[in-house]
Parts: C-alpha cells; sequence; structure tokens
C-alpha cells in the first residue's frame, strides 16, 4: 500500500482502533496510519491511458516483460527519459494526465517491489467458454419417485 505523504511503500500489519499499523517494505519499520492519512492499495491504483484506465498491476507486468524481470529504469532519471520510458512501456498512456512524479512513484515502486522478489505476473484471463449452441427441446424430466426400504413397504393383505 501507498500512504500520501509516505516514501516507499508498505505492508499491512494489524487494525487499530483509530489507525491501521504498518510495516515499510525496505526498512521494516512498523507505524501507525492514522485516519487523516490517505492510504491507498496498490490494487486500488491505474494510470491514465487514452482509452481507460489500466490497473497497476497490469502496467507492473509490461514493464516486467520489457525488463525480463529486472530492475527498471532508475526513478530520479532525467524527466524527458521518464516519459520515453513509459511510452515504451505503455505507448497509450494519457500524457496529459499522467505526471513526471506519477511515472517517478510508478518505477520506484515496481523497483521496490522487484528488488524484494514480490512481482507475481498476472495469469491472462482465460477466454470465456463457448456458449451452448440451442438444441432441440428435451423431454421433461421426470421425477424418480423415492423408494421406501423393504422394511417400511407397506402390509401386504
Amino acid at each position: 500500500m501507498a500512504i500520501s505523504g509516505e516514501a516507499g511503500l508498505f505492508k499491512f500489519i494489524a487494525q487499530g482502533k483509530n489507525s491501521i499499523v504498518v510495516e515499510h517494505l525496505e526498512t521494516k519499520k512498523r507505524s501507525s496510519a492514522f485516519g487523516s492519512a490517505k492510504v491507498s492499495s496498490l490494487e486500488e491504483i491505474s494510470v491514465f491511458t487514452e482509452k481507460e484506465d489500466m490497473p497497476l498491476s497490469k502496467v507492473f507486468d509490461l514493464i516486467f516483460d520489457r525488463e525480463n524481470g529486472g530492475p527498471a529504469i532508475d526513478h530520479k532519471a532525467d524527466p524527458e527519459k521518464l516519459k520515453e520510458y513509459l511510452n515504451e512501456v505503455l505507448p497509450s498512456y494519457d500524457r496529459e494526465k499522467v505526471y513526471v512524479s506519477d511515472i517517478r512513484k510508478l518505477v520506484h515502486w515496481y523497483n521496490i517491489l522487484q528488488s524484494l522478489g514480490m512481482l507475481v505476473k498476472e495469469e491472462p484471463e482465460k477466454p470465456a467458454e463457448p456458449a451452448e449452441t440451442p438444441e432441440a427441446p428435451k423431454a421433461p424430466v421426470q421425477e424418480e419417485k423415492e423408494e421406501k426400504p423393504a422394511d417400511e413397504a407397506a402390509p401386504v393383505k
């Protein structure tokens, strides 16, 4: 998770009364994030593209593929190099809505997760099962009558 105003990434540890306990992924220091802090799960974050927003996990997959699982460009690189890098990874990103500071965070977060071995490539979605073709109407199914065990059978006269 990311916490606004805090550098790096955090792992959720526990729920407190008025806060959550988090652990910094790099320093392993634990601290509290209070209700006034803007805490975002990485699953909730996406990147603006020209068509629809792309989840951060898919962008990480693209970087992972481009770098063959290795580290990305340094997040402190020149702004033009960062823009060029994201353009190579995600050519459809929205250049008006995605700022250099966003690219820095994205690359920094990727590098943190990569260095800790925490990147897991998402499995591609399986295509939906083909719809069943309509068949000729089936005969109604008759319910089977429950047979009573022999000892409960009706008396014979």
